[in-house]
């Protein structure tokens, strides 16, 4: 049974191939997941940026207490913060460029392996790791599916 016949979707009228279809269905759900990834970011930075959360680092109440809490430099608090905006606003602007999506994404999958290596450094318990986890796994979702789209 093929993939149009068990997800009960025709393909008839189509001119193109059922792979293809099933193709534009991936990249929609990464789009999606692209805008969740940057309205999260954008919510972190803009509206939670002074807020305590569960999820903070250390017994950090702001954002830039968590910095601290890791020992990073203030700098790096501004550096992480612009990468982050931006790539946010990227990932929105991008929306029909894989080549900005790619490279916003990837930017964010660096960014999350380096927000979860703080939180293993501090020896955070795993809950406050959980975001940074699933950002990096929708930002690898959304690296990877705009991969190919992307190099050419």
């Amino acid at each position: 049974m093929n993939w149009a016949a068990r997800f009960n979707v025709s393909t008839t009228g189509s001119k193109h191939s059922p792979s293809f279809q099933a193709r534009i269905y991936r990249v929609s759900i990464a789009q999606i997941i692209q805008i969740i990834i940057a309205l999260g970011l954008l919510n972190v930075w803009f509206l939670r940026n002074s807020k305590s959360t569960a999820y903070r680092g250390g017994s950090a109440k702001t954002l830039k207490e968590e910095f601290a809490a890791y020992g990073l430099p203030v700098f790096a608090y501004y550096i992480v913060g612009t990468l982050k905006i931006g790539s946010a606003i990227s990932l929105i602007a991008g929306l029909q460029n894989s080549k900005v999506t790619l490279i916003a994404s990837t930017i964010i999958v660096v960014l999350m392996i380096g927000a979860l290596s703080m939180h293993l450094k501090a020896k955070d318990p795993f809950k406050k790791s959980i975001p940074a986890l699933l950002m990096l796994i929708m930002s690898l979702f959304v690296a990877y599916s705009n991969f190919h789209q992307g190099l050419t």
